[in-house]
């Protein structure tokens, strides 16, 4: 009856006879045969011992799985694989990224080498000038749209100045029509009416015009 040995000493010798035996059987298969042979053992504490015909023993355990399973049962296995795969490369980046911004703000900077520093140093320079340059265009076009806002306020007062003095004339016309009003029955205004319409065209004309309808009136 076979069982297990209790002495430990005599366990861990039969243990080391049997694992060469096995490993050397192993071996003789697949030379005397041709095959692809893989063989895993594991001692009571926990050691391991492999032997592969094939460059990497994961290969022929990944042969076994894809015979072995169904492609419903392998299919969430190896999505599991490419998701772990994909979470590697993104951790990787990452971190990438989290030392490149510390280096940038001049910290961690210990780890790196001269021509390192320099890259940075470069990288920093090129930065700078394209935010100058930004800054810049924006600037500029803040200046051109203020001159532009400047141009037309400028041209709305001119408006403003050469429509002055046409409306006051309108109103002098049209207050002088009120005071005057019109005679006959053309609708054209008296000799006295016309010289009131001519001093309101021309003021200059009122001087001396009220001393001489003050002395008419006397007269």
């Amino acid at each position: 009856e076979m069982r297990r040995i209790e002495n430990k000493i005599s366990r861990q010798v039969t243990f080391a006879k049997r694992r060469n035996g096995l490993l050397k059987k192993a071996y003789e298969l697949s030379v005397l045969c041709d095959a692809e042979v893989a063989l895993i053992i594991f001692s009571s504490r926990g050691r391991l011992f492999e032997f592969s015909t094939s460059s990497c023993t994961y290969k022929t355990l990944e042969r076994y799985r894809s015979c072995n399973f169904a492609s419903e049962a392998s299919a969430p296995l190896e999505a599991e694989l490419n998701n772990y795969q994909e979470y590697l490369k993104l951790k990787t980046k990452v971190e990438f990224l989290q030392t490149t911004q510390r280096n940038l703000l001049g910290e961690d900077l210990g780890p790196l080498n001269v021509k390192e520093l320099e890259q940075l140093e470069n990288q920093i320079e090129i930065s700078l000038k394209h935010i100058r340059s930004s800054k810049n265009r924006q600037m500029l076009d803040q200046l051109f749209d203020l001159k532009r806002k400047e141009q037309q306020l400028q041209d709305a007062n001119k408006d403003l100045r050469r429509k002055g003095p046409e409306t006051s004339e309108e109103n002098v016309l049209r207050l002088s029509c009120q005071d005057i009003g019109c005679s006959g029955s053309s609708g054209h205004p008296g000799e006295a009416n016309q010289e009131r319409l001519h001093l309101a065209l021309d003021p200059s004309l009122h001087i001396g015009y009220q001393a001489y309808r003050d002395h008419m009136n006397n007269n």
